[in-house]
């Protein structure tokens, strides 16, 4: 079967975004479920021991190094930080190929996202303005893609890629600001000697990568070095995460034509004589084959392809059983850390994102996709709202002790609210088939 360039094109620009929603619409349930296992087991008699079990110190020793931490901040500083990993390998792929590289493109789910962030901050301080849970007002500024692509798959064909892509990009646009916020705001007491240590690693990182230096041992060493200066100097580690990601090439070592080259080699020497050709020089070239093959992929997708599932099955699930479990009660529910969690996200999030969705649109700067009116819009706003991860992650760098628990049940109260709503509207306004159009 033979395909077009243009055809050829369009399959590459596709492919990654087709195989994140399917793996996101399908670790949403998988998210769902571990959330529902953590609250059920903090509101069971089992619920002191699942604490507890969190609390289990986890010991990493080498020689005289020793790094000893409870299993809660191994999960929250550790595996997120591979989390934050995949997050800025997806920011990259977005800037290099996705919808943020073009800034026409890109202005719609920018300035939605900005909206998004500000308008929920701006209600949280309205209502906790000078109280203790002040410091908690980037809580409800993050969106949970995990969470939105499930529902959105739950909605079916009915769905117009457009609204897909607007809130993959959205989401992208909003977690560049969820790092910033984590790395200017919930950072203290600085050590810029750690700072300069990871500074040195980068610069290695990024001279390895220059020369051609393809071994992965080599980058995982350097990386958990970068890992443990972030944890000594005062900035969460998960930035490190995020800045690793972005340095990772988004171009292929081999290009096609050398792969095509290489094959062709291969195949015309296999053709020629079988049994002596294998014998005597296949076995080298089946090494200089399988070399090629593996460097014609870039090593920001493959990293994407090899990590995405265990992000999104292992690394996820477990952030949602270590930090979702929290005691509900009803009169709880009526906290002011809580209320002005609710409020920032079933209010702020749609609110922002539609207004200055609405700005970019009425100053001629971006147009709605194909597909998507402002009734969709304010769907896709409330389904932005649904926060959950990273919402959880910053109430921890945020709140601690009753500031959050009550914090944690606003997530996810505000973030329930916010599924519904937003999968109600879109059933309201959206047509029986995603292949019909709307007017924009």
């Amino acid at each position: 079967m033979s395909y077009t360039n243009s055809e050829t094109v369009i399959d590459r620009l596709m492919r990654p975004f087709v195989r994140f929603l399917h793996v996101e619409s399908a670790s949403g349930i998988v998210l769902l479920i571990c959330t529902v296992v953590a609250l059920t087991v903090a509101n069971s008699p089992w619920a002191a021991d699942f604490a507890n079990f969190w609390e289990t110190r986890l010991t990493v020793a080498i020689g005289t190094f020793e790094l000893s931490k409870p299993l809660l901040h191994w999960v929250n500083d550790g595996l997120m930080t591979i989390f934050f990993f995949v997050v800025g390998l997806e920011i990259k792929r977005e800037l290099v190929a996705g919808e943020l590289r073009d800034p026409k493109k890109a202005a719609l789910p920018i300035m939605a996202a900005f909206g998004g962030m500000v308008a929920p901050a701006t209600v949280y301080l309205l209502l906790q303005n000078g109280q203790p849970g002040e410091p908690g007002w980037g809580i409800p500024m993050a969106t949970d893609i995990a969470f939105v692509v499930g529902f959105l798959a739950l909605l079916g064909r009915r769905v117009p890629l457009g609204l897909k892509i607007l809130l993959l990009s959205l989401a992208i646009a909003d977690d560049i600001g969820a790092v910033l916020v984590i790395a200017v705001f919930y950072s203290t007491n600085i050590s810029f000697k750690f700072l300069s240590v990871a500074a040195l690693g980068f610069g290695l990182t990024f001279a390895l990568n220059r020369i051609g230096v393809r071994r992965v041992t080599i980058y995982l060493f350097i990386g958990a070095a970068i890992w443990f200066a972030f944890l000594k100097s005062g900035v969460h580690p998960t930035v490190a995460g995020v800045l690793l990601g972005l340095m990772t090439p988004a171009s292929a070592w081999v290009g096609d034509k050398a792969l095509g080259e290489v094959v062709r080699d291969f195949w015309h020497g296999l053709r020629d004589d079988l049994d002596r050709q294998i014998e005597r020089q296949h076995k080298p070239m089946l090494g200089q084959l399988r070399y090629v093959v593996r460097e014609a992929v870039s090593p920001l997708e493959r990293l994407e392809i090899g990590l995405h599932p265990w992000v999104a099955f292992v690394i996820m699930p477990t952030f949602a059983l270590a930090n979702a479990g929290v005691t509900v009660e009803l009169h709880e529910l009526r906290d002011p850390v809580a209320l002005a969690v609710m409020a920032g996200l079933v209010l702020g999030k749609p609110i922002g994102i539609l207004l200055f969705s609405l700005i970019a649109v009425r100053i001629g700067m971006a147009r709605l996709p194909t597909g998507v009116d402002w009734k969709v819009m304010i769907g896709a706003g409330f389904l932005a709202g649904i926060g959950f991860t990273m919402s959880l992650f910053i109430a921890g760098l945020a709140l601690d002790g009753e500031l959050l628990e009550a914090a944690k049940i606003g997530i996810l109260t505000g973030s329930a609210l916010c599924a519904v709503l937003g999968s109600l509207f879109l059933l309201r306004f959206l047509p029986d088939s995603g292949r019909q159009q709307l007017p924009g």
